[in-house]
């Protein structure tokens, strides 16, 4: 009996091992830049001389952000569609979905996408969730549903956020619909960029359409399915309760919140543009090509103007190092913040950061962290006077390969000196890094980082035996 126990325990093990593996293995292989994506690319493709029919502005602010979400959905005239990494039915996200169902009353077509590890964790079974795709002209999909049955596509995830508002406007860039990145909350939050894009002469050019393109490129792959779309009769008599609830936190907002609701003279307060394009990955649910990184970086690689990036972590395989260093060697002006090890939010970004914080330090590039005790989540970068990004791309291997990643790339004196001023707001207090482990605050003084909570402590030592087989993953 003890000799079928072991090897009823090894066989479960093995597979295990195996299934595993099958999660894992098909994501070891990085691809490379294909000839055709390095073809593609031009220079003269992000920037224009003469003015172009966008405006943008910068939504720096959680609170700005969420308001500015609910005054775009609620003066909706047509279509409202609403693309997210994550969603949860907390403040925040009911305030949105409370948006979305009053659009949806007044016959307004409301699209959302939902990517399928979030959906799973947050949404799936939620009544909030379930109610409001119910609606007849709400249609809710998830990208790529968690499928034990298939390991190989497990790992694939969309990481987009962005909302689109008829052909008025569009909102894009690095938050999440929910507490820690929309609305002024106590508690956890997360620092953030969007960027508000309105199509100021209502014209086809506008960079809206190339949004709205790639949106539905993706809400038609097979992978994606549509949730809630028969619900039972016990669902629709249970949904009425959660829908009342939405209607009452809608009526409460309008009253406590008048000006959100207001239609907004966009002219006023953004600023000219001159190009916009929209940069993204491979849509398909596996190994990506590092489209949007390459395009990042040659976009640096042919500038001789100061350039400074922001990212929340940096995990860095030899051909990010590699372009990194190439960019560097040719400027000496390029600069990278990032958190410090005790401001990482992420567990694993702070583990690998540690162990390879001397190989990006080699790169040549001029590192700030940002150690002010709220985790830094912006996702964004400007070249010269000119040039301004924002979007989702983390400067990481599942950024470079695995997800769906867009950055939104502008052409605008005006928007980025804007964009460089709050970019400014959180370098100047960040420690500017002299050595693996010494630092000079901005006024050139010696400086100490934040000491590393205990449990942050435990969580770094429990992932440093195994950050290299797996960070090719995080």
């Amino acid at each position: 009996m003890k000799r079928i126990a072991l090897l009823i325990s090894l066989c479960i093990l093995a597979s295990f091992i195996i299934y595993i593996a099958l999660v894992c293995l098909p994501y070891t292989h990085q691809k490379d830049v294909s000839s055709d994506v390095k073809k593609d690319f031009n220079i003269d493709d992000y920037y224009s001389d003469s003015a172009g029919c966008d405006r943008a502005m910068i939504l720096s602010d959680n609170g700005d952000a969420l308001a500015e979400r609910v005054r775009l959905i609620a003066n909706a005239k047509n279509s409202v569609t609403l693309s997210t990494f994550d969603f949860k039915a907390d403040v925040s996200g009911k305030i949105l979905m409370a948006a979305m169902y009053d659009a949806a009353k007044r016959g307004v077509k409301v699209q959302i996408l939902i990517d399928g590890f979030s959906y799973l964790t947050h949404c799936k079974d939620d009544p909030y969730f379930e109610a409001l795709g119910s609606h007849e002209n709400v249609t809710l999909k998830v990208y790529n549903p968690v499928n034990p049955a298939k390991p190989t596509k497990l790992m694939a995830r969309m990481h987009d956020k962005y909302v689109i508002v008829d052909d008025t406007a569009y909102i894009l860039g690095g938050r999440n619909s929910y507490d820690y990145f929309l609305g002024e909350h106590d508690g956890y939050k997360n620092y953030d960029w969007d960027v508000l894009v309105y199509n100021a002469q209502n014209s086809p050019n506008s960079s809206l359409y190339q949004v709205r393109e790639y949106f539905e490129n993706v809400w038609e792959l097979d992978i994606c399915k549509e949730m809630y779309k028969k619900p039972s009769k016990a669902s629709k008599k249970n949904s009425s309760k959660y829908l009342d609830e939405l209607d009452s936190i809608y009526s409460g907002l309008k009253a406590d919140h008048g000006k959100w609701f207001e239609e907004t003279d966009y002219t006023l307060v953004t600023s000219a543009t001159n190009n916009i394009r929209l940069v993204s990955n491979p849509i398909e649910p596996s190994v990506k090509e590092p489209v949007v990184f390459y395009t990042m970086t040659e976009l640096m690689a042919q500038s001789d103007e100061k350039i400074v990036f922001h990212t929340p972590y940096i995990m860095c395989n030899k051909y990010m190092l590699q372009r990194l260093s190439k960019i560097c060697s040719d400027n000496d002006n390029v600069w990278l913040m990032t958190n410090s090890v005790a401001n990482n939010g992420n567990p694993f970004g702070p583990t690998d950061y540690l162990l390879h914080k001397s190989d990006i330090i080699d790169t040549g590039v001029n590192i700030l962290e940002y150690d002010e005790g709220v985790s830094y989540h912006g996702k964004c970068f400007t070249i010269g006077d000119r040039i301004t990004a924002i979007g989702s791309f983390n400067w990481d291997m599942r950024s470079a390969y695995l997800d769906t990643e867009l950055m939104l790339i502008i052409d605008s004196t005006e928007l980025t000196s804007a964009m460089q001023k709050e970019m400014n707001a959180y370098e100047e207090n960040a420690l500017i890094v002299t050595g693996s482990d010494s630092y000079i605050s901005s006024d050139g003084t010696a400086a100490t980082p934040k000491e590393i909570s205990k449990k942050r402590k435990l969580r770094i030592a429990l992932i440093k035996p195994i950050d290299w087989l797996i960070r090719f993953l995080m």
